[in-house]
């Protein structure tokens, strides 16, 4: 593929970061990770969802709903936090969710070449990953009550609740994970921060909100079962989240920077992380 064009110095053109932007060989490559890790994502997803609250011997001895979304919540924040420390997560970044990459954009350390692509590559990755567990599996993934881990939000709910709930939910991620990426000392702990977060959030939400806060977790069950209801609020509010909790944990904690947009809290080579030298 074609380098990106050097400056007249010789390096190239900065992101907003401060630092050179990727090649398009390198976001092509990272993209395509990401792409792989929704995809395990959506597989692995679906394949809990299938066997916790899908007919399965395990449905039989649980059948109390909210014992049954703490099983699927401990079993899917267990898988992300295995594939943000992956390799494939920690050269990406291990994002998986389009509301983050635009938030570490946001705090300036993922350019903003990358958000584009990385999203694409996350919401394909989804809808590939259902497919799938739906071919594996069959109907007890295709049909009720799993029809392909589909989230729906709870009787009664509007939209506009929807949305306040899941802006309101992935603000709270934000918000912590960038705190942690702040310090060399907090960052490694983030996977199985984010894991603990959004295993919680299936757990108490499930039933209300569907404790959805990645849009790429609900575009391809949607898109492939094609129930599209309310997918707007579950695309849209993440990422409205994520940026209004951007912005604040940068306004409250100016002293601060994060330090990555790698989730796996070190350097890509597995290095802890340092703080920025004062100049």
């Amino acid at each position: 593929m074609p380098e990106t064009p050097a400056s007249p110095n010789g390096s190239r053109p900065t992101g907003r970061e401060g630092k050179p932007s990727p090649s398009p060989a390198v976001i092509v490559g990272h993209s395509s990770l990401e792409f792989l890790l929704a995809f395990v994502l959506l597989f692995g997803v679906t394949t809990i969802v299938r066997w916790v609250i899908g007919p399965s011997y395990i449905s039989d001895a649980i059948n109390q709903i909210h014992l049954q979304l703490l099983i699927v919540g401990v079993a899917v924040g267990l898988l992300i936090a295995a594939l943000i420390l992956s390799r494939p997560g920690r050269i990406s970044g291990g994002h998986i969710n389009p509301a983050i990459s635009f938030a570490m954009w946001r705090f300036g350390v993922f350019p903003g070449v990358s958000v584009v692509p990385y999203i694409v590559a996350q919401l394909i990755g989804s809808v590939l990953g259902v497919l799938l567990a739906g071919a594996v599996w069959g109907p007890a993934a295709t049909k009720p009550p799993t029809s392909y881990a589909l989230l729906q939000p709870g009787a009664g709910w509007t939209a506009a609740e929807l949305f306040v709930a899941e802006a309101a939910s992935m603000g709270v991620i934000v918000c912590l994970v960038g705190f942690f990426l702040q310090s060399p000392r907090l960052a490694p702990l983030v996977p199985g921060l984010v894991g603990l977060l959004i295993g919680a959030a299936i757990a108490l939400l499930g039933t209300t909100t569907g404790g959805s806060v990645n849009p790429a977790r609900q575009f391809g069950p949607a898109v492939v079962s094609w129930q599209l209801s309310f997918l707007w609020v579950y695309l849209l509010a993440p990422m409205v989240g994520a940026l209004i909790a951007a912005f604040a944990l940068d306004r409250v904690n100016k002293h601060r920077t994060v330090l990555t947009h790698r989730l796996c809290g070190t350097e890509k080579s597995g290095a802890p992380l340092k703080e920025p030298r004062a100049d």
